[in-house]
């Protein structure tokens, strides 16, 4: 259980990239260690700050094993980076992580902050018809983690799940309920203390039923 590959990329323009005409998404592997800095990895940039600058979003994890699912799906190879993880991992169930999950690796301690949710970025850069929507039905979204310990991480390194809430919300669920699956929104309503936001996305869901 550990990171395969880490991938960093620079901001560049591209006429594709939504409204802010630039991106980093274009994550490249590198070989040597990468220090783990409070807001992501050294190296590394997120061009839209707006949308993904924020510390619950500084490292970005993605599993080798759902790229070897989506090759099957789209039939063409996919390389460690492509989605724009800063972490390939493998031996790793991402999509089964729990919010507040902590992992060590290398010498720095992250924690999981929710699931990646697609952006028109994302689909410009993938290229394939119904992106978008063919990556929300997979429930496959990957995880992003904030930074708990700063450190040094590199490929080969162990991928150590240090601690797990006991009861919690895991990143598949959150993305699926994210989406309007209500076998995902019961299963976080069940745990206590989630998020008043969960409460009032299932009025809003469970009230249009009703009607």
């Amino acid at each position: 259980m550990g990171v395969v590959s880490v991938n960093v990329g620079k901001s560049v323009e591209a006429e594709w990239a939504g409204k802010l005409g630039r991106t980093a998404i274009d994550k490249r592997a590198v070989t040597h260690r990468v220090a783990v800095l409070a807001n992501g990895l050294a190296g590394d940039e997120r061009a839209d700050q707006k949308h993904h600058g924020s510390p619950d979003q500084a490292v970005y994890s993605y599993a080798r094993e759902d790229y070897d699912w989506w090759e099957g799906e789209l039939g063409r190879e996919l390389s460690n980076g492509q989605f724009g993880e800063n972490l390939t991992t493998s031996g790793l169930d991402v999509t089964d992580a729990v919010i507040g999950e902590r992992w060590r690796v290398g010498s720095a301690l992250l924690e999981v902050s929710g699931p990646r949710i697609p952006c028109v970025v994302f689909r410009n850069w993938m290229d394939e018809p119904g992106w978008v929507k063919r990556f929300t039905a997979a429930g496959r979204p990957g995880a992003y983690l904030r930074v708990v310990s700063l450190g040094e991480l590199g490929a080969g390194d162990e991928v150590e799940v240090v601690s797990r809430p006991e009861i919690g919300v895991t990143v598949g669920d959150w993305f699926r309920a994210r989406h309007g699956n209500e076998e995902a929104l019961r299963r976080i309503l069940a745990v206590p203390g989630h998020d008043a936001e969960w409460d009032r996305m299932a009025e809003r869901l469970f009230s249009g039923q009703a009607s």
